[in-house]
């Protein structure tokens, strides 16, 4: 904004006076904070009268300088106290106008939008459900584990990679809330790899005939990236009667393969070796909408449960035989919804669930 002030001497007084009289003027004339951020500018920015007046007081001579930085200190005073003055009063009048304009009149009934459950919790309860209804029961058990349930139990063998620092994140020392260290209490203790553990517990607290289905939260020491993520989910099933076999395992699986995916889904067996089953399958999944047409894409692991770790629950394998399997549920979320990138399901961004039609279940 310019003005009619003529350039400034530091040391004419009187000028000094009009300049500042038209500065506090055309703050006083302002009647919006823009207008006063334009009227600070022209009156006390850099090519402001005063401004540049102040900046001459280095070219005078060294007699003057006294007179002149008194008269100016005096002047630059006046006008930032007349431009605080305004602000506040222009800051209080905003303040005001909002309230009066943008008040919210809380007896308006406004509908909210719902919040919406991850499609992840609702498929947990899809293959509780699944399972509960074929008279199995769903078993927990604790995310905070022992080696011995995690490992051992299974017939991991002492060297095995598994139990390496790369896989398996080993818990440190324990605490009190005082800051005195539990002796001994995070030896052996991991976050469990698996939902095996959860088996073993029960095999050990049961006697068979056994039918459980045990979906959680396990644990790996994977980096979060398109498809892994080092915390997820899995359903592992585990059945433990007389005369079990292996026409029973693949009946059970290609059952709920069908109900996850519908009445086309099937699985097919290839020989593979885990340490808790005997014989041991890659398990996998028939898919018509696989990316590039229909094909085979592997969905878990399964078999036959070892007579070791029949033996290292106190169950006898010479009566009882058993089978076992498992998937991870996030693969078989992404695998039915195509989903291409694990990120989307652990960033929490509800626009994610609300696509799933899952708002408001479960509240």
């Amino acid at each position: 904004m310019p003005t009619d002030v003529p350039p400034l001497s530091p040391l004419d007084d009187d000028g000094v006076d009009r300049a500042v009289t038209a500065a506090a003027d055309a703050f006083a004339a302002a009647t919006s904070l823009q207008e006063l951020k334009d009227a600070r500018l022209a009156h006390v920015g850099d090519a402001s009268p005063i401004s540049q007046a102040n900046q001459a007081i280095r070219s005078l001579d060294k007699a003057d300088k006294p007179t002149a930085g008194t008269i100016m200190g005096s002047a630059r005073g006046r006008v930032q106290k007349a431009l605080a003055a305004r602000q506040a009063e222009l800051e209080a009048a905003e303040a005001e106008r909002v309230l009066n304009e943008e008040r919210v009149d809380v007896t308006v009934s406004r509908p909210r939008p719902a919040g919406s459950r991850h499609p992840l919790s609702a498929l947990v309860d899809d293959v509780s459900d699944h399972f509960v209804s074929l008279g199995w029961q769903i078993a927990e058990g604790p995310e905070l584990e022992h080696e011995w349930f995690n490992f051992d139990a299974l017939n991991f063998g002492v060297d095995h990679p598994a139990r390496q620092m790369q896989d398996t994140f080993y818990v440190g020392e324990i605490d009190l809330p005082d800051g005195t260290p539990v002796e001994g209490a995070a030896d052996g203790l991991v976050l469990r790899t698996h939902t095996s553990p959860v088996q073993a517990r029960t095999m050990l607290d049961r006697t068979p005939p056994i039918y459980i289905a045990c979906p959680g939260k396990v644990f790996r020491t994977d980096a979060l990236d398109a498809t892994h993520t080092p915390v997820f989910h899995q359903v592992e099933g585990l059945a433990v009667d007389e005369g079990l076999t292996m026409a029973h395992l693949k009946g059970t699986i290609d059952h709920f393969a069908r109900a996850m995916f519908g009445p086309e889904a099937k699985t097919r067996l290839r020989p593979s070796f885990f340490p808790f089953t005997e014989p041991s399958a890659e398990m996998d999944l028939w898919f018509p909408q696989k990316k590039g047409g229909a094909g085979w894409i592997e969905w878990g692991g399964c078999g036959m449960v070892n007579p070791n770790v029949l033996r290292a629950v106190g169950i006898d394998p010479d009566r009882y035989t058993g089978f076992a399997f498992g998937m991870g549920l996030e693969r078989t979320l992404m695998l039915r919804n195509g989903i291409a990138d694990m990120h989307d399901i652990v960033e929490g961004d509800v626009r994610f669930s609300t696509q799933f039609g899952t708002t408001g279940r479960g509240n």
